[in-house]
This record gives C-alpha cells, structure tokens and sequence, in this order.
C-alpha cells in the first residue's frame, strides 16, 4: 500500500507572478500537519502506488495529471466542489489552502472520483467543443442581425469556427473510439453511424467518460441530474454532460421537445449496452 497524498490545487499555480502568497501554490500534505507548495502537481513527491486526493482537476492542468497517473499514482478527485465547502463548515475552518487540505483529509473516499487518461484527455476536448459551439452559435446569432453585406462577410468567419467545432468533435470521436472499446457497438445500437451524426457520435463520447466508470445506475442518474429535486434546493449535476445527453436524445429521437424521461431511458440504453459489451469482452475465450 503506497501513501496518500492530499493537495489543494490553484489553477494558476504554475504562472509567474511579482507577488504570490501559498495561496498562489499547489498545497499538499500527507499528515495535516506539515505542509509544503510546489508550483507544478509534477513536483508533489508521489510515486507509484500513491494515492493523490486533490479538490480539483482544472482542465488547463490536464497534462500535468496525465504525468502522474504514467508514474503509476492514482489520482482522485471530488464529485463536487460543495462537499469540501460543508466540510470545512462543519469543521468550523476559515478558506484557506490549509485548511482545504485538512478538510479534505476528512472526507469519505466514497466522495472521490479516480480519474483515468480516458477521462481526462476525452474532458479536455469536450471543453474546447463546448467552447467553439457556444462560439459559434453566437456569431450565428450576430450575423442574423446584420445588413446582407455585411452578414456575407461576417458568414466567413462564422463558416470558420464551425470548421474547427466539427474537427474537434472528430477527434473526440476518434479517441472514444481508441479508448473506448464498447463505443462502436453503441454507435450501431443507437443508430448514429455516419457523417451526419458526427455531433450526436461526439455527445455519446462525452456521455460515456462518465457511464465507463459508474457501475450503479441510481448514482449515473444523480451525476445526470435526472432525479426529483427537493423543492426550495438547488440540483447539484453535470450541466455539461446533461446538455450532452440533451443533445444525443434529440438526434436519437429526431424530437427536439423531448422530455427529461426520454433522456433517462436513452441513458439506461447506453449503461445497459457498455455493461452487456464489457462482459462479453471481459468473458475468457
């Protein structure tokens, strides 16, 4: 059994600064008690077999994890930023990186994800897709707007930023399909083979980063959102993945006023088809 590390992360940690305070720093500790900074997750001392706790894994910092998870520690990180919160609430500690650390060291390991390469490199693309798709769908907006002249004009650059959203969702297709070995078969279950469901193929990429490492599928519905909030409280889900599942369920459908059920059975559809196609591979020949 390796060690436990447990690290606040900053996202900023490895950028210049003229001033910078620990709060500035990656904050690590293996104790509670005895605290070191570094500015790179790379320099925390953990070694194969390690277990990392951290709060966080910022998308920019993607590479940095990949790195350690290649020197065999195991990286796990909280379902959601709102436990640490109550959890240092109820300890009765002020924000600091500290007490983020020590706060995390009593938290239950059940409130922990592990990540994987899979997920981590699949997230990062899907942040960028997101990004050029609210892009585009912005200027798209904006040039509806315009005089005729002028919308010709602007057309170029909207035409431009759907090149780059629709070669990054190929390659997020692509590396579903590499890391991801039941990926096909629910392409082919769900009907969405074929260059005009290029977008539908890279929200089910999305939507499998999560259904890959949940085996309940009372917890995968929680993590979607799709459950009945109390009332007077706030749902606490993957906006991101929902509005992939979202996106999926219309093209699957051909319905863009479907309901939130709908989205639940096409999810039901997806886990049950990974769970039949991993023990089918997984069964000795």
């Amino acid at each position: 059994m390796g060690g436990r590390f447990f690290a606040d992360i900053h996202r900023l940690a490895n950028k210049k600064r003229g001033r910078k305070t620990e709060e500035n720093f990656h904050t690590y500790s293996i104790d509670g008690e005895n605290f070191s900074r570094v500015r790179r997750i790379t320099d925390i001392p953990a070694e194969a077999d390690d277990e990392l706790y951290v709060d966080t894994v910022p998308v920019e910092l993607t590479d940095e994890f990949i790195e350690l998870l290649k020197r065999g520690v195991r990286v796990l990180y909280l379902r959601r930023a709102t436990v640490l919160a109550k959890k240092r609430e109820e300890l009765g500690f002020s924000k600091t990186a500290r007490n983020d650390v020590r706060a995390m060291m009593q938290i239950e390991p059940r409130w922990f994800f592990e990540a994987d390469e899979s997920y981590l490199v699949i997230r990062r693309l899907a942040a960028r897709f997101r990004s050029l798709q609210r892009t585009y769908l912005s200027y798209l907006n904006r040039a509806k707007a315009l005089p005729d002249d002028d919308r010709r004009l602007f057309m170029e650059v909207v035409h431009a930023v759907e090149k780059s959203m629709m070669e990054t969702a190929s390659s997020i297709v692509s590396e579903a399909e590499k890391r991801y070995p039941c990926f096909k078969k629910v392409v082919e279950e769900l009907g969405i083979t074929g260059e005009n469901h290029l977008l539908a193929r890279e929200a089910l990429a999305e939507i499998m980063a999560y259904v890959i490492r949940t085996k309940s599928f009372k917890r995968l519905k929680k993590f979607f959102g799709l459950y009945e909030g109390k009332k007077g409280t706030v749902k606490n889900y993957s906006k991101p993945a929902r509005h992939a599942l979202s996106r999926l369920t219309t093209t699957v459908l051909k319905n863009t006023h479907h309901k939130a059920r709908d989205e639940e059975q096409l999810l039901k559809r997806i886990w049950k088809t990974v769970k039949e196609t991993r023990k089918r591979l997984e069964a000795p020949a």
